[in-house]
């Protein structure tokens, strides 16, 4: 029978430990990372899903232009946005669970990241059901 002060895992002192070593840490900045990788691909394909912007000399030559948004790549926005709202809610719910007192420091990308996916979602679904 173990005695009760002796753990099957080494204890580590985590303010001695680098923070760059852990991998709790790790995952937090890769998907910290991830989420802002996700957004800048959401925002290439919101380039390619909004409608066309018809200037003056392309409505004077006929040029025609699309009117809509892309159904399709809408869909693939929305999810996109979507995963990049489950990611930063991950990474805000994991930097709490790590940063307890009150000298640690929250980091200010993920609200970011948070409001802007949350903002985006709102105004296209209200963009894409007003041109609907």
């Amino acid at each position: 029978m173990k005695n009760l002060t002796q753990s099957v895992k080494p204890n580590r002192n985590r303010r001695k430990f680098p923070r760059e070593k852990d991998k709790f840490f790790q995952t937090m900045v890769f998907l910290n990372v991830l989420g802002w990788f996700v957004f800048i691909g959401a925002l290439l394909v919101f380039h390619d899903a909004r409608p066309d912007f018809v200037s003056g000399v392309q409505a004077f030559w006929g040029i025609e232009g699309r009117q809509g948004w892309s159904k399709t790549l809408t869909m693939y926005l929305a999810a996109l946005l979507s995963l990049c709202l489950i990611i930063s809610v991950t990474v805000l719910i994991m930097k709490r669970r790590r940063n307890r007192r009150d000298s640690d420091h929250y980091g200010i990308n993920g609200y970011v990241l948070l409001f802007t996916a949350v903002a985006s979602l709102i105004i296209l679904y209200f963009e894409y059901t007003a041109s609907s």
